[in-house]
Formats: C-alpha cells, sequence, structure tokens
C-alpha cells in the first residue's frame, strides 16, 4: 500500500485547511486509516481514526471539535478536515494505514498498530 498525503501549508491561527491521502495498492476500503502529526523535539501524535465504513471515528482530544477526518472508499482518499488552527497544531502530519483490521478497536490511537505509512505534510499556522 502506498500513502501519499498532500494539503499542507501555512496558515494563520483560526483558519482552516483539508489534509488529503491517497491511497493504492491493497484494497483500501479495509482497512483503519488514521492520521498522526509529530513536532519537532515531541513524539508522533494520534490525531483521528476512521473505520472501514466511515460510520467510526475517534479524536485526541487537542482536535476534538475543530478537525473531522472522513474517507471515500470510492476514490482510495481520507481527508482532514481542520478548522480553528491553533499554533500548536503546526507539524508535520502523517496518513497511517492498518490493513489488518477494518475496525476501531481499542488500540486505534497507538502509531505501533499502524503498518503502512505516507511520508507526511508540513502544516505551520502562524499566530
Amino acid at each position: 500500500v502506498q500513502l501519499q498525503a498532500s494539503g499542507g501549508g501555512l496558515v494563520q491561527a483560526g483558519g482552516s485547511l483539508r489534509l488529503s491521502c491517497a491511497a493504492s495498492g491493497r484494497t483500501f476500503n479495509s482497512f483503519r486509516m488514521g492520521w498522526f502529526r509529530q513536532a519537532p523535539g515531541k513524539e508522533r501524535e494520534f490525531v483521528a481514526a476512521i473505520s472501514w465504513s466511515g460510520t467510526d471515528t475517534r479524536y485526541g482530544d487537542s482536535v476534538k471539535g475543530r478537525f473531522t477526518i472522513s474517507r471515500d472508499n470510492a476514490k482510495n482518499t481520507v481527508s482532514l478536515q481542520m478548522n480553528s488552527l491553533k499554533p500548536e497544531d503546526t507539524a508535520v502530519y502523517y496518513c497511517a494505514a492498518d490493513s489488518r483490521t477494518a475496525l476501531i478497536n481499542i488500540y486505534y490511537f497507538r502509531p505501533s498498530e499502524y503498518d503502512y505509512w505516507g511520508h507526511g505534510t508540513q502544516v505551520t499556522v502562524s499566530s
């Protein structure tokens, strides 16, 4: 599975960005998908996850109510709509796929649960 994230950029605080992740290779619609982020000097942080059908989602506490994850299985894409951005949202954002499960289980927030990763896209929020 190849994952390609796009949509990052520079935005002012309070603004919005929409990240997209295009998947190719194996059967995308049977995978749980996730977004993570990593700021300089910090560990990779869980942002959001979505089940194969798109009906079950989870969010990290720091983004809850501001970010929305969605997917289009017909187009093999997963998106992250980011609103009300804050300077602390600045990071490299990665999309990830867990090919071993389609569901949101109790480990959905662990980076180690995802076996495919994209290269990341930089999001910078200025104050």
